[in-house]
């Protein structure tokens, strides 16, 4: 008896939306489950979780695979080699915009996606994968991480989230 394993849609949904990001001079961000999986520095870790810059300016040799993403990025100026699996992204978007993808996370997680869509462009990008210290921060000084943009209703008071299956 042969059982047909379907391979995930995460990681080419992520890629995608990597893509449509860069195409659109968008600043791609992913929000990621920390977990003794994830190799990331931990200072910056808040709440079990951190967001990552991934646009192409802020890492070197990114890859994404259909199981990890890896990459070296820069933290308050001092580089690091980081290792996130797949499952532990939660969401993938923009930066400016909000747009994007939310999953469930963990190695168990079905592959079923929200799609956000938030209106805010107050945040600007930045040039470190987790951005610039506060002027009142010393260099070295840990700095907390990017928060992703909340999804924001659209005039009319309706959500536009949208479950994918």
């Amino acid at each position: 008896m042969s059982t047909n394993v379907i391979p995930s849609t995460k990681p080419y949904l992520i890629r995608a939306i990597f893509e449509w990001c860069v195409e659109n001079s968008f600043t791609p961000h992913i929000l990621v489950q920390v977990d003794g999986s994830v190799r990331v520095p931990m200072a910056f870790v808040r709440d079990g979780r951190i967001v990552l810059n991934i646009a192409p300016y802020a890492t070197h040799q990114l890859n994404i695979s259909n199981d990890e993403i890896t990459c070296q990025a820069r933290f308050g100026g001092v580089a690091h080699s980081l290792f996130v699996p797949v499952g532990n992204v939660m969401a993938v978007y923009a930066r400016e915009n909000g747009q994007g993808m939310a999953f469930e996370a963990g190695p168990g997680a079905s592959d079923a996606g929200v799609e956000l869509h938030a209106g805010s462009d107050e945040q600007a990008a930045d040039d470190d994968a987790m951005g610039q210290p506060p002027e009142d921060v010393a260099p070295d000084a840990p700095q907390p991480p990017d928060e992703p943009t909340p999804p924001v209703a659209p005039a009319g008071g309706r959500s536009h989230l949208r479950v994918i299956k």
